[in-house]
């Protein structure tokens, strides 16, 4: 009998974590994931996590030694930013690898990343570290991603509109001169599980809002993986009053006249082969309820009658493709498996 992948979820009782530890409950190539938080859990995560009947362990409280006790060989991280930059230096240390579902790891130029204001204890070992990591979007970058030790999962945000862009970027279609819009909602589990003042119920219910105007920690990701400079794109993220999932709108203008086909073709030509995009055939476009609970990219397209502006969509699930579930299919690239193991 081959023997499973030992794996570690730290963070677990986050809502990404959570999503981490039901995936990897039922793939069939992972032994039960131990899972673990930095602090001792509450008598109801304790109660959730022993009675989810999916087979996981409790939740612990973290350690090193914990770590090596179990054999874990994987780690995944489901922590807060800071916490996944001082920790994973020392991971890769220890021999693990990790795929890191926070932005600790996912920059990398200096400008882009201080939005995150780090401030690193060993900057020599968080540069040598950020040398390491691995952008983990798939579809982009999986030759990479099958020999990384460091994977940075990529933001949900980001994903989205990556996605969109790059076919066309890459076939160097776009008129960069007229700028790119892109105009993302994300439902609340997006920003977490602890509660702010923006994300209680009375905030959110019967409400829509934007924030983090010309100031969002993904914008970053885009300009770099599709190399759109800062004065090219626009970003404004929006809070929708529902629990998960995302749209994207992009505002796009080509540099000559195309036909809807030939925009078609473009799309499924650069996806040809990756299993979690789906490409709508115009005039359908993507909606939120049709990848939910999926790891789905769903993308569609609209062509003005001049065949020069474009309006793109893009539609998936934040805590799978934008989180847990693009965790998993890093890992499976990781380790040699198909992609859609324990995802399907």
């Amino acid at each position: 009998m081959t023997t499973k992948l030992t794996t570690a979820v730290l963070g677990a009782t986050g809502y990404s974590g959570m999503e981490l530890a039901r995936i990897l409950a039922r793939h069939p190539h992972v032994q039960a994931p131990r899972l673990f938080r930095r602090q001792a859990s509450t008598a109801s995560e304790a109660h959730r996590f022993s009675t989810n009947g999916n087979g996981a362990h409790g939740v612990e409280t973290f350690s090193w030694e914990a770590l090596k006790a179990q054999g874990v060989e994987l780690l995944f991280l489901a922590t807060p930013h800071d916490v996944s930059r001082s920790l994973v230096p020392e991971v890769l240390a220890r021999g693990l690898r990790v795929v890191d579902l926070s932005g600790a790891w996912r920059l990398k130029e200096p400008g882009n990343r201080a939005i995150y204001g780090f401030e690193d204890v060993d900057a020599h070992a968080a540069q040598a570290t950020d040398e390491k990591a691995v952008y983990g979007l798939p579809e982009l970058h999986a030759d990479a991603i099958r020999n990384a030790a460091l994977v940075a999962n990529p933001g949900c945000y980001a994903t989205s509109v990556i996605l969109a862009l790059a076919p066309l970027l890459a076939a160097d279609v776009v008129d960069r001169k007229r700028g790119v819009i892109s105009d993302s909602k994300s439902g609340v589990s997006g920003a977490g599980k602890e509660p702010t003042a923006r994300t209680h119920f009375v905030s959110v219910a019967d409400n829509f809002s934007a924030y983090g105007v010309f100031k969002h920690r993904h914008v970053g990701e885009v300009l770099e993986q599709v190399g759109l400079k800062a004065a090219e794109f626009i970003f404004t993220p929006h809070l929708l009053p529902i629990p998960r999932g995302i749209l994207s709108t992009l505002y796009v203008s080509l540099k000559k006249p195309m036909k809807p086909e030939e925009v078609e073709t473009c799309f499924r030509d650069f996806y040809q082969g990756k299993r979690w995009i789906r490409v709508m055939a115009t005039p359908s476009l993507p909606e939120i309820q049709l990848s939910l609970h999926t790891n789905y990219c769903d993308l569609g397209f609209c062509l003005d009658e001049d065949g020069k502006r474009m309006v793109l969509i893009s539609c998936l699930d934040n805590l799978l493709k934008g989180a847990a579930g693009q965790a998993v299919q890093n890992m499976n690239l990781m380790y040699g498996w198909a992609e859609e193991a324990g995802l399907s």
